[in-house]
């Protein structure tokens, strides 16, 4: 069976957790679905009034850093990638490397729930070149273009350039 012939699995957070080192308060992805490995998939996050960030951004009209619906997207990115290569978080780090074309189209509020749809535009080796956008039901919120790399080992040494 080819990979785009496997049926389709949907993860739910705790499969997420096994693929991703994030935890809460700073794992922005619950679900993942449409995996096509290699290629695609759909993340989403439910956006709760009790975030901790909605505190100071901000008290009057909560809306939700635009940094964080693309580190939204990113995390998506990363269970996708992780997945697709059939490996768990263990002693790998997903680091991002690049951040593109950003845009914010649309607050992200208490109640919303966020679709992050990334797309995996090219890899070699290690590194990876994702195109993502997030939605508030079909109305686009954000959207990026960014790389990561996948780097192994516990040595606790991130790469060039994120220390």
């Amino acid at each position: 069976m080819t990979e785009k012939q496997r049926p389709n699995v949907d993860l739910d957070v705790r499969d997420i957790e096994k693929l991703l080192p994030h935890r809460e308060p700073l794992l922005f992805v619950e679900r993942l679905t449409n995996i096509v490995p290699n290629e695609s998939a759909t993340g989403y996050k439910t956006v709760s009034y009790n975030e901790p960030y909605f505190r100071g951004h901000f008290p009057d009209y909560p809306v939700m850093p635009g940094v964080l619906i693309i580190e939204a997207m990113a995390q998506t990115a990363g269970a996708l990638v992780i997945h697709s290569l059939g490996l768990t978080s263990g002693n790998r780090r997903v680091y991002f490397m690049t951040i593109e074309k950003a845009r914010f189209r649309k607050p992200v509020r208490p109640g919303d729930m966020l679709r992050m749809d990334v797309k995996v535009l090219r890899h070699r080796s290690a590194v990876w070149r994702f195109a993502g956008q997030a939605f508030i039901g079909d109305v686009i919120c954000a959207e990026a273009e960014f790389s990561a790399m996948i780097q192994e080992g516990d040595d606790g040494d991130s790469p060039k350039g994120n220390r």
